[in-house]
């Protein structure tokens, strides 16, 4: 008798056993299949000179809506906000969220596929539809009002896909309802675990410097004139991780890298090398201030500087429009520029490319007076000319009485932290034939001057020549850079992107150096660009307790049925009987 229960209480425990583990497998199944997975980018954090901006917080978890409800309390939800569909003039107007600050959970933003790097159709094309450049304003003038707004919430941006697009449709549904989601109503719950944001200490920006020396000539061939070519490399933007601005600056950067390349074919040969030193510059801290060009100077011997003949900066040169501009703080009147002017203007005339000049006086005599009128940015008011803020790159140049120019394809210098490769600067927009024709126009340009062929009909860089641009290595370099986010704070000394163009430069240049500063100024950043978003489809607490009653009574059913079967009914019984009292068992 013995025997048989003690086989029957080991079935029963069997039994719970499996009972038990079908319920922990369906819960997994259950989560697994509740949760959808997002990479989301958080809008940068930041301090101008003590103030806040950016948004301020990272951590989120709140249910989601798909608008702005009228007179709703939004303070623990999160509104999803499609880009291509945000009212800019309603979310800067008088009632928004953002300036006035109003109560809100959070903002997720989703961003339009076709700007994505992963977007396997992002090659440059030649021309841009209406649409695209509307949803290229509207990024812009988005971009703007969030990083010059500090706002007290977690803001994220995410790109479009199926998984989110049917989280949206299914949010839209139950907002038609004019039920807001919340705990007792149940929908959908947001969730980003992150700790707090951190203070960048010391952050550091990088320059990295390639020489190509010209032919000696009875003399040390530092003595002989140096024509500079620089460019900024890295960015700015809403959303740091995103900020891969491959006109701003990529395409400086390439034209750069390629001319640099050529110039080293022809240098290699004595026979060929130009009396002219060549000194190729990729800056850093081009948002803030041309910071890194600012202390790439002051590392300059008082005789390297004096040899520079001119200096050119490469500035956002990829545009469709076939235009560029050469701007310079010196007079036009001034010999230096007439004659680089006229240099530029002769083979732009050949290659079939517009080119204008755009004068900008600064005050090199005394920097701490400003001739310009004063830019009032966020309250703080600053001056376009002031050592705290400058135009243009070559500006850095002028300040040291350095003759130097910035070619654009922008006839008006940005305003600080404007046109700095942020979330509408993909390679969607980028125009590849624009960057080839731009880079052989510099290229030819300098190799005029250089050899004396002014006023020549001569192609040094004849296409279908061995010193012909490369279309493949401008193609594969924009397509890196394309892919590379590049805002200097978060930089390391080693990253895998600063060793890239380092190690491009030795290829084509010799002693090459890398200096590492810290970026000094007003700006003061925070950590955090990225994140993973869970998607949580939770019930109301209504079902939840409904769920659980009809469970707790179908184990009950369950456990009652498993009891009488193996043990008998009397056994069920005696399971809920009172137990005697000691008095009546010693009795």
């Amino acid at each position: 008798m013995a025997t048989r229960k003690g086989r029957e209480g080991e079935m029963l425990e069997s039994v719970y056993s499996v009972i038990a583990l079908v319920f922990v497998l369906v819960a997994c199944v259950e989560l697994c299949d509740a949760a959808t997975v997002v990479d989301v980018y958080r809008l940068i954090q930041y301090d101008l000179a003590g103030v806040p901006f950016g948004s301020r917080l990272a951590n989120l978890n709140h249910h989601a809506a798909s608008g702005f409800a009228p007179a709703a309390d939004l303070s623990r939800t999160v509104v999803i906000v499609p880009v291509r569909n945000v009212n800019i003039s309603f979310i800067g107007g008088s009632n928004d969220y953002i300036t006035q600050k109003q109560p809100l959970g959070g903002l997720l933003f989703l961003l339009p596929r076709m700007i994505s790097s992963e977007n396997r159709d992002d090659k440059g094309r030649d021309d841009q539809t209406f649409e695209d450049k509307l949803m290229r304003n509207k990024l812009v003038e988005l971009e703007q009002l969030l990083i010059h707004s500090s706002i007290p919430y977690p803001v994220y941006f995410a790109f479009e896909d199926d998984n989110i697009d049917d989280v949206l449709k299914n949010i839209k549904r139950n907002d038609a309802t004019s039920q807001p989601a919340t705990a007792t109503t149940g929908g959908y719950k947001l969730v980003v675990s992150a700790p707090e944001p951190k203070k960048i200490v010391s952050p550091i920006i990088t320059n990295i410097q390639g020489w190509l020396p010209g032919l000696k000539v009875d003399g040390d061939a530092n003595q002989l004139p140096t024509i500079a070519i620089v460019a900024s490399y890295d960015t700015f933007g809403a959303a740091p991780a995103l900020s891969v601005g491959s006109d701003s600056n990529g395409s400086g950067i390439v034209a750069l890298l390629e001319i640099a390349r050529l110039f080293s074919l022809l240098y290699s040969n004595p026979k060929t090398r130009g009396r002219y030193n060549l000194l190729f510059g990729l800056t850093s801290g081009g948002p803030y201030n041309y910071n890194g060009t600012h202390k790439w100077l002051r590392s300059f011997d008082q005789r390297l500087r004096e040899s520079i003949d001119y200096a050119i900066c490469l500035n956002s040169i990829g545009s469709s429009d076939n235009e560029l501009w050469i701007h310079v703080s010196k007079p036009p009147e001034n010999a230096y520029i007439k004659q680089m002017f006229e240099g530029f203007t002769e083979v732009a005339e050949e290659l079939g490319v517009k080119v204008g000049l755009k004068h900008k006086k600064i005050n090199i005599s005394n920097p701490r007076k400003s001739t310009q009128t004063a830019l009032i940015f966020v309250g703080i008011i600053t001056c376009r000319n002031s050592p705290s803020l400058v135009a243009w790159e070559h500006e850095q140049f002028s300040r040291l009485r350095v003759t130097a120019a910035t070619l654009s394809e922008l006839s008006v210098a940005p305003e600080l932290l404007e046109r700095t490769g942020g979330l509408s600067d993909s390679r969607h927009v980028l125009n590849e034939a624009a960057i080839i024709r731009s880079t052989k126009f510099v290229a030819e340009s300098i190799a005029r001057h250089i050899y004396g062929h002014e006023g020549k009909n001569i192609q040094i860089f004849a296409d279908n020549s061995s010193l012909a641009v490369n279309p493949s290595y401008i193609q594969s370099w924009l397509h890196l850079l394309s892919r590379t986010p590049r805002v200097a704070p978060f930089f390391s000394k080693n990253d895998p992107f600063i060793m890239a163009l380092k190690k491009e430069l030795a290829d084509h240049t010799v002693e090459v150096n890398v200096q590492h500063e810290v970026l000094d100024g007003m700006f003061t950043f925070y950590d955090i660009t990225k994140a993973k978003l869970n998607i949580y489809q939770v019930a109301s607490v209504t079902f939840d307790l409904l769920l659980l009653l009809v469970l707790g009574s179908y184990l009950i059913v369950l456990f009652s049925f498993l009891v009488i079967t193996t043990r008998g009914l009397d056994d069920l019984i005696g399971l809920f009987r009172r137990p005697p009292s000691r008095k009546l068992k010693t009795a």
